[in-house]
């Protein structure tokens, strides 16, 4: 195992937990043996990694931006990084947009299924709707008001409340830019300390990620909803999968455009981090093995990668985006709304802006989708058609948000003269030399 790349181990795991999960599903007591035996165990890995996501913003960003010394260069870095995620997501709304009004796959689920589908998942749907409509009713300028904390180590304690976080940390590193550098340096020098550490905990959690995804997967397996449910919605699944795909092409040919690197190079490079994404569904637990293989194996600079990626984690969302705007669509055909072309641009716009508020967290983007369906006029308990495949479904987008991240933070470095050549550090090594 040991002498596999990281991926192929990652891959591995996943591909037994599946099997490991089948062959238990043909004994009574299977489901229940995963879900008290094996699925804590996949629960422990997610943990750990989201554990250190807030102090690996903290310490990378701080670093990153103080590293800096000019307030021009953040200004120039941030302006080409946000308006890079925007363009982006719209390509991905786009490409959701032309996906579904091509294969038409509402129309493939029968009055008989969908009154099903409405029964049993219609409890599932309320408690979106509740969760949805305390934002749709918040102000417009709610957003804004929200990015800023009023207590920092309250919004250190909630994930969901990374761009709180992210705000911070860019306010205390342009602090510590303007102060005296003599002044700064001690400040400086614990931060970068403190990086290294949260970067070795990354590099222990790692050494487990085979195991945590076979716990993860053999989860899932023995926890999905019948088969039945999961054939109706074919082609609603493949639109998205397919729209996907074509995404993932999108991004490996901007690399190539603007980079000069072989789709190879990019795909090799990122694949840890998408395999673990579709295991986690969540970018924010993602996030340091994103910022690790971005840095080592891509030749990204450590302040490009310290910026742009956390920052992506949380508004750049390509891959939930352009699910949205399937399933939108989906849900109208499937209840034989024709929508306009301005209600299907209000869905690029609303989409969006969604995308940049919803949480890097696994189901976020279904409630982030409530607010879409009720821009459009779609009645929202149109979810319930799709709650039985989306589980499947997060993981594939998140895998996709991820290498969202990766390819505009490449995109960046190479606008500023932020690249250099790979410099990939071996885990296993580490591990052994600190033990010795």
């Amino acid at each position: 195992m040991k002498k596999l790349a990281l991926h192929w181990q990652i891959l591995l795991g996943m591909a037994a937990g599946v099997i490991f999960a089948l062959i238990l599903t043909n004994f009574s007591w299977g489901a229940e043996f995963v879900s008290d035996w094996i699925k804590p165990f996949g629960n422990i890995f997610i943990n750990a990694l989201k554990l250190i996501a807030v102090p690996l913003i903290l310490a990378s960003l701080i670093k990153g931006i103080s590293d800096l010394k000019d307030i021009s260069k953040l200004s120039k870095m941030g302006t080409r990084t946000i308006v890079t995620y925007i363009i982006t997501t719209v390509i991905a709304i786009s490409i959701g947009l032309g996906m579904v009004n091509l294969v038409q796959p509402g129309g493939s689920i029968s009055e008989e299924t969908r009154q099903d589908l409405l029964t049993s998942y219609e409890g599932d749907a309320s408690g979106v709707q509740l969760n949805a409509a305390r934002q749709r009713e918040a102000g417009p300028l709610q957003a804004l008001e929200d990015l800023v904390p009023s207590n920092i180590f309250a919004a250190a304690g909630d994930n969901a409340n990374m761009l709180q976080v992210i705000f911070f940390a860019i306010f205390f590193a342009i602090g510590l830019i303007l102060i005296p550098e003599k002044t700064a340096k001690p400040v400086k020098d614990f931060f970068d300390g403190f990086n290294e550490v949260i970067l070795k905990m990354i590099d222990l959690i790692m050494l487990t990620a085979p195991y945590g995804v076979f716990a993860l997967l053999a989860a899932l397996v023995v926890e999905s909803p019948s088969t039945d449910l999961f054939a109706a919605l074919a082609m609603y699944a493949l639109t998205v999968l397919l729209g996907l795909a074509l995404m993932i092409g999108v991004y490996v040919l901007l690399v190539w455009v603007f980079t000069k690197n072989k789709p190879s190079f990019f795909i090799n490079g990122i694949a840890p981090a998408q395999l673990l994404a579709f295991s986690t569904s969540s970018s924010a637990a993602t996030l340091p093995v994103t910022m690790e293989r971005v840095e080592e194996h891509m030749g990204v600079h450590k302040e490009v990668t310290s910026f742009v990626l956390p920052i992506g984690a949380t508004i750049n969302m390509d891959g939930t985006s352009l699910y949205q705007a399937v399933a939108a669509v989906f849900i109208a055909q499937a209840f034989g709304i024709d929508l306009t072309l301005g209600a299907q641009l209000g869905i690029i716009a609303t989409a969006t802006l969604a995308s940049i508020g919803s949480a890097a967290v696994p189901g976020a983007g279904m409630v982030m989708l409530v607010i879409v369906l009720a821009q459009a006029g779609i009645p929202e308990a149109g979810l319930a058609l799709i709650f039985a495949v989306d589980r499947p479904l997060d993981m594939c987008r998140t895998m996709v948000n991820v290498t969202g991240d990766a390819a505009v933070s490449l995109m960046v470095a190479k606008s500023v003269d932020k690249m250099g050549e790979p410099n990939v550090k071996d885990w296993d090594d580490n591990y052994s030399e600190a033990k010795q």
